[in-house]
C-alpha cells in the first residue's frame, strides 16, 4: 500500500483503495499449502502421550425407558480403561440426539473403544417415537417435552399484525396467490465432526483443550467448572489451529466436550473424543425444517398490497428458526401467524443464516407466482417491492449476466421441447452483520519479523489470511512478511464466529493496532528521517518522508532501530465497521420433464459487503454459499423411520450432498459500486437465495411449481402433472 500516515493521534480508515496495494486483491491463502499438504493439523489429528480414545453409546431409537444397561464386558475388555454411564438404569430417553446417549467408553485405541461399545448390554422399552411434526400436532400425541403446564407439542406461537385487515386487502387486490411450502432438516454436514481433545495436565500444570469451535476465546470458560475440568479458566488453554468447518453448530463445549472433559479429569489422562459421522448426524444439530401457508395479494402494477402467513418451525426438540414475513420485501398489510412443532428429533441449531433460508422459500415462490399471474416480468416486479436501491441495481446485472434479457420466457413459463425446457429464476438476500469488542497485539522484533495476534478462529473462511494482509497493507509490507497467529485462547481475545460477525469485529482491531504500530515506528523514525509522525508513506518495503521521497530506509533498517520487541494491542473501531448487505441470485436450469431430473446449468450471485478484504476469498465465500443451496434445494433431506424412529440418513452415502457432478457454471460478482469506507462480514447472505432461485428457474422453464424441497425427480414429476 502507498500507506500515507494519517495526522498524529488520528483515527485509522482504510483508505483509499486505488491506493490500496494488498487488501481489495486476490490474496492466496496463508494456510494453503498446509492443508493442501496435510500438515495442518486438526483436532482429529492431536495425538498426545498416554491418549485415551473415546467412543459414545447411543440408543438407536429418540424415546425410550431404560431398563438396566449392563457395562461388565465392557470394562473387562483388553485396553478399555474406563466406561462413563451417562443414563442411570430407569432413566428415559426423551429425544433423538444429546438426550438419546448412554454411555462412553475411553480405551487405549479407537478400535478398544469401539469393542466396548458394542459389549455393553442394554434392555430397554421403545416408546412411540414422536419424529414425524404431523403426528406430532394430532390431540392424542405424546408429549415430545415435560413442560411445565404443557398440553402440546405446539408452542411458542405467536401472532403479528390484524388478521381481518389483511384478509380484506388480499380480497380487493387485482391478483392474488397462495401456497403450500414444506422444507426438511437440513444438515451441517461438517467435514470435521464434533469434537475436543482434552488434556488435564499434570501436577501443577495447566490444561489444554484442542477444540473444534467457533468460540476459542469462550472455551476455557466453558470447561471450567466443577461438571467440567473443576479449574479456573485461567487454567485451562483452548487451541483451534484449523477447523473443518463450522456452520453454527460449534460454539459451545457440546456434550461430547463435557464428557471428554469428565472422563479427563477422572482418568487424569489426555482423552480424545470426536464423534462418528453417525453420532454427528443424530446429535450435531441442525437447520430447522419449515411448513408455511402464504397468501400474497398485488394491485395491477405489481405493488405488493398485502401477505398472510402461517409458519410452523420444525427444530425437533429445539424451537428452530424463522425470522418472520413479509421476507426482504415491502408489503403494506401484514399477518404472521408462527409457532414451533416439537418432535422427539436432534434440537436445531444455528446454521448459516438460521431460518433465512427457509423464509427466502417461501417469500420468494408467492413472489413470483403473482408475477406471472399478472403476467409481468418477475425482475421488475421485484424492484417496484425492494425498498433499497442496491437491490435494484444487483437484480440488473444479475439478470444481465445469466442472459435472462434475452430469455424468452419472462412474463409465462415455457413449454418443454422434446422434453426438455430450460427456464431463469431468481431470489434477493440480506444480512446485519455484527461488530463487537476484539483485540489485536502486532509485534515487531529488531531482525524485522512482524506478529499479528488474535484469538480469532478461522473456520476455513480465510480469516488467518486477512489477519496478516490488513498489517502487511499498513506497513507497506508483503503478506509474507507477516505471521498472524490465531486459534489460541492465550492471545487477545475475539469473538465467536456466528452471525457474519468475525470480519467486522476483528478486521477494525486488526487495523487499529496496526496503524498504532506505524505510528508507533513514525515516533523512532522522526530523529532519522526528519518527519513527524504521519509525515510517512510505507510502500514497497521501505519508508519514505512524505515532503522528500528519496529520504527513506528499507523495513529491515527500521527495524534495526529497536533494541527490544515493540508491541501495540489494538480494539474494535466502531468507525472501520458498518453491518448492512444485500445480495441477489439467479439460476438457470434445465428439466427433463419425462424422467423430472434437473441440472443447474449456471448460478450468477452479486453481493455487497463494503471493502473486500480478499477478492478471492469473497468469491470463493459467495461460491459456497451457491454451492450449499444447490444442495439443499437438490437434494437433502433427514429421513427418519416413522414407525420405530430410526434414523435413516445417518451418513454420507444416504444423506446426500452436491458434488462434483452437480456443479454448475458459478459467477460471483463482488458489488464495487458499494464504496462504504468499512468492513463487515458477508457469509450468511450467499447461502439464502439460491435455492429459491432453482425453484423459481424451474417454474420459468416449464410451469412446475415446486413447493416441496428437495426438488428430486418424484417431487418434480408430482408438480408436472399437478400432484401438489
Amino acid at each position: 500500500m502507498s500507506s500515507k500516515g494519517n495526522t498524529s493521534g488520528a483515527d485509522p480508515s482504510w483508505g483509499k483503495r486505488s491506493d490500496l496495494e494488498v487488501l481489495n486483491r486476490d490474496i492466496r491463502r496463508v494456510d494453503g499449502p498446509d492443508k493442501a499438504t496435510g500438515r495442518a493439523v486438526y483436532t482429529h489429528d492431536v495425538r498426545l502421550p498416554n491418549m485415551l480414545h473415546a467412543a459414545v453409546l447411543m440408543h438407536p431409537v429418540p424415546r425410550a425407558d431404560i431398563r438396566t444397561m449392563d457395562i461388565s464386558a465392557a470394562e473387562a475388555l483388553p485396553g478399555v480403561v474406563y466406561v462413563l454411564r451417562v443414563k442411570e438404569d430407569g432413566k428415559d430417553v426423551q429425544y433423538s440426539g444429546d438426550d438419546a446417549v448412554l454411555a462412553v467408553v475411553a480405551a487405549e485405541s479407537p478400535e478398544a473403544a469401539m469393542d466396548g461399545v458394542r459389549a455393553i448390554v442394554v434392555d430397554a422399552e421403545n416408546k412411540e417415537p414422536v419424529v414425524s411434526t404431523e403426528r406430532a400436532k394430532e390431540p392424542d400425541a405424546p408429549l415430545v417435552a415435560r413442560r411445565r403446564r404443557a398440553t402440546s407439542n405446539i408452542t411458542s406461537r405467536r401472532a403479528r399484525g390484524e388478521e381481518d385487515a389483511v384478509k380484506a386487502a388480499l380480497e380487493a387486490s387485482a391478483a392474488m396467490v397462495e401456497m403450500e411450502i414444506e422444507i426438511p432438516v437440513q444438515h451441517h454436514v461438517c467435514l470435521e465432526p464434533h469434537g475436543h481433545v482434552v488434556d488435564p495436565g499434570g501436577e501443577g500444570e495447566n490444561a489444554t483443550v484442542y477444540a473444534s469451535t467457533q468460540a476459542v476465546s469462550g472455551m476455557s470458560g466453558a470447561f471450567a467448572g466443577k461438571g467440567m475440568l473443576n479449574r479456573k479458566a485461567s487454567e485451562i488453554r483452548a487451541l483451534t489451529p484449523h477447523m473443518g468447518g463450522g456452520f453454527g453448530a460449534k460454539f459451545g463445549p457440546g456434550l461430547e466436550g463435557r464428557l471428554a472433559a469428565q472422563i479427563a479429569r477422572a482418568t487424569g489422562r489426555p482423552v480424545h473424543l470426536v464423534l462418528s459421522r453417525s453420532n454427528e448426524f443424530t446429535m450435531g444439530g441442525n437447520r430447522s425444517g419449515s411448513k408455511q401457508s402464504l397468501k400474497l395479494g398485488a394491485d395491477k402494477t405489481g405493488k405488493f398490497t398485502a401477505i398472510h402467513v402461517v409458519a410452523e418451525r420444525h427444530g425437533g426438540f429445539g424451537g428452530g428458526a424463522f425470522p418472520g414475513a413479509p421476507y426482504r420485501y415491502a408489503v403494506p398489510s401484514v399477518f404472521v401467524d408462527t409457532m414451533s412443532v416439537k418432535t422427539a428429533t436432534d434440537s436445531s441449531r444455528a446454521m448459516r443464516a438460521p431460518g433465512h433460508p427457509q423464509a427466502s422459500f417461501g417469500m420468494e415462490s408467492v413472489v413470483d407466482q403473482i408475477a406471472y399471474a399478472l403476467k409481468m416480468d418477475p425482475v421488475d416486479v421485484r424492484k417496484k417491492n425492494l425498498t433499497a436501491d442496491t437491490h435494484h441495481r444487483q437484480l440488473d446485472r444479475v439478470a444481465q449476466e445469466i442472459g435472462w434479457n434475452d430469455h424468452p420466457n419472462r412474463t409465462a413459463p415455457g413449454t418443454p421441447k422434446n422434453g426438455r425446457a430450460v427456464g431463469i429464476g431468481f431470489g434477493v438476500a440480506g444480512w446485519s452483520p455484527g461488530g463487537r469488542d476484539c483485540q489485536c497485539d502486532v509485534t515487531v522484533h529488531p531482525d524485522g519479523s512482524v506478529i499479528s495476534a488474535t484469538a480469532t478462529q478461522d473456520l476455513g473462511t480465510g480469516a488467518r489470511t486477512y489477519v496478516a494482509a490488513i498489517v502487511a497493507e499498513e506497513l507497506g509490507l508483503t503478506v509474507d512478511q507477516v505471521t498472524p497467529r490465531i486459534g489460541d485462547s492465550d492471545l487477545p481475545p475475539s469473538v465467536a464466529s456466528g452471525g457474519s460477525v468475525t470480519t467486522g469485529s476483528s478486521a477494525p482491531a486488526i487495523k487499529d493496532a496496526a496503524h498504532k504500530m506505524r505510528e508507533a515506528l513514525e515516533a523512532k523514525l522522526e530523529p532519522v528521517l526528519q518527519a513527524p509522525v504521519g509525515g510517512y508513506i510505507w510502500t514497497g518495503g521501505r519508508v519514505h518522508s512524505e515532503e522528500d521521497p528519496t529520504n527513506s530506509l528499507a523495513w529491515t533498517e527500521v527495524c534495526a532501530l529497536l533494541r527490544d520487541p515493540l508491541q501495540v494491542s489494538g480494539r474494535f473501531q466502531k468507525s472501520l465497521y458498518e453491518g448492512r448487505i444485500h445480495g441477489v441470485q439467479a439460476a438457470k436450469v434445465e428439466v427433463d420433464t419425462m424422467t423430472g431430473r434437473v441440472k443447474v446449468l449456471k448460478m450468477v450471485a452479486m453481493q455487497d459487503q463494503g471493502l473486500p478484504l480478499n477478492r478471492m476469498a469473497l468469491r470463493s465465500q459467495i461460491n459456497g454459499g451457491m454451492i450449499q443451496a444447490l444442495s439443499y434445494g437438490l437434494l437433502e433431506r433427514r429421513v427418519f423411520d416413522e414407525s420405530d424412529g430410526y434414523l435413516l440418513s445417518d451418513n454420507l452415502d444416504l444423506y446426500k450432498i452436491a458434488g462434483a457432478q452437480e456443479m454448475p457454471e458459478m459467477v460471483a460478482i463482488i458489488d464495487d459500486e458499494d464504496e462504504r469506507d468499512s468492513v463487515c462480514g458477508m457469509a450468511e447472505a450467499p447461502i439464502i437465495p439460491g435455492q429459491s432461485a432453482i425453484a423459481n428457474a424451474i417454474y420459468n422453464a416449464c410451469g412446475a411449481r415446486l413447493t416441496r424441497m428437495p426438488f428430486t425427480p418424484d417431487n418434480v414429476l408430482e408438480a408436472i402433472h399437478g400432484e401438489v
